[in-house]
């Protein structure tokens, strides 16, 4: 059977990168052949370029969100990036073509259209954005992270896919994930703002840790993301003075391995991105869901309250996120262990630890 060839776009985010990687990665495996198209100032263009993956450019941004001389300028380098994603298709003859979402592989999804190049998108939000409710109708294919998203696409052909994570999170035990951070075989709480952190919850949950640490025999594990590292030690200091001594707190910027982080965890309070959630319920835990009040589109407020109709986690909005509010949803996990373990079942029961696999089977069905 001949080699098949592939483009695969997504960028700006994370949620729209991580899943496009993953799939490039599982094509590769497989033995195709792919091609990333992305936006080289993005956090896409460095990533692809550490796996060896041949990249090609566009040069696109997201959408004003006003009809202004802005909205103008970006109409024009949008059609100049469709004729440049045009031109990619016609000299490397795709077989087919896999798209995350978001603006970044819009001029890509465009011009597959107009050309009639069967296409796949995926999209990771509760409520699809704007690029894969506009293009989804002619799509061969679409991959929803969440089922209630296909309520918004006006196209039969979908499935609920969950987005594409590593496959260490089926893997991985919860012993040896404790084991190899050095912490104890017991309770352990996840805070996390992704990468940036988010000073919300960290201010918040800074003043809660000696509290939680005394009253509870459990461990914390505290990512306070790069920009905010040094003021969350400052306040711990202050806070807890004897923080350092504590080999039940373990305190960083940031976790490359997030997939033993989050396996080595019971409850998780954190941001409502759509990759932070499906890793949250592949490590079976239970949340306490804070969504970004700027997310585009609303999108994480929306993911967290599915999970929350799903009953597989707690909410608590941005503006109401302070030490008190935040500690009564801790401590009401940890006084009432049965609702802790309904919420881990639930978020488990939600997990799909087969997401890539089964994106990848779909794209060779529509390039067949």
């Amino acid at each position: 059977m001949s080699k098949k060839f592939y483009f695969i776009t997504g960028g700006g985010t994370g949620g729209h990168i991580y899943p496009a990687v993953a799939v490039a990665d599982e094509l590769v495996k497989e033995g195709e052949e792919i091609y990333y198209i992305g936006n080289p100032s993005n956090l896409e263009f460095d990533i692809v370029k550490s796996k060896g993956y041949n990249f090609l450019p566009v040069y696109v941004h997201g959408m004003p969100r006003s009809f202004n001389f802005d909205f103008i300028k970006w109409g024009f380098q949008l059609v100049a990036e469709v004729i440049r994603a045009g031109f990619y298709i016609l000299k490397y003859k795709p077989d087919g073509i896999f798209g995350t979402g978001g603006y970044v592989s819009a001029p890509v999804m465009i011009a597959a259209r107009f050309l009639n190049k069967p296409y796949m998108m995926h999209d990771c939000d509760a409520q699809p954005g704007l690029v894969t409710r506009k293009l989804a109708p002619h799509a061969k294919a679409v991959s929803l992270a969440f089922f209630s998203a296909h309520e918004f696409i006006n196209n039969e052909n979908y499935y609920i896919n969950g987005n594409p994570i590593r496959p260490e999170f089926k893997s991985l035990t919860k012993e040896e994930a404790r084991k190899n951070l050095g912490l104890e075989d017991k309770l352990t709480i996840c805070v996390m703002g992704g990468s940036q952190g988010a000073r919300t919850i960290n201010d918040a949950f800074v003043s809660l840790v000696e509290r939680l640490r005394k009253e509870y025999d459990l461990q914390i594990i505290f990512q306070t993301g790069k920009k905010n590292f040094e003021r969350v030690i400052e306040q711990l200091i202050r806070f807890y003075p004897g923080y350092e001594s504590d080999n039940n707190l373990l305190v960083k910027p940031y976790f490359e391995d997030m997939v033993t982080i989050l396996k080595a965890s019971d409850i998780a309070v954190s941001r409502a991105g759509s990759l932070s959630i499906s890793e949250i319920e592949a490590a079976g835990l239970a949340s306490i869901l804070i969504p970004y009040p700027h997310a585009a589109a609303d999108h994480q407020r929306k993911n967290a309250k599915f999970m929350v109709n799903m009953e597989a986690s707690l909410y608590l909005e941005d503006s109401e996120t302070d030490e008190t509010r935040l500690g009564e949803k801790i401590t009401f996990l940890l006084d009432n262990p049965e609702k802790l373990h309904e919420l881990q079942n639930n978020a488990l029961r939600l997990a799909k630890y087969d997401g890539v696999q089964q994106i990848v089977e779909q794209i060779k069905d529509i390039s067949a």
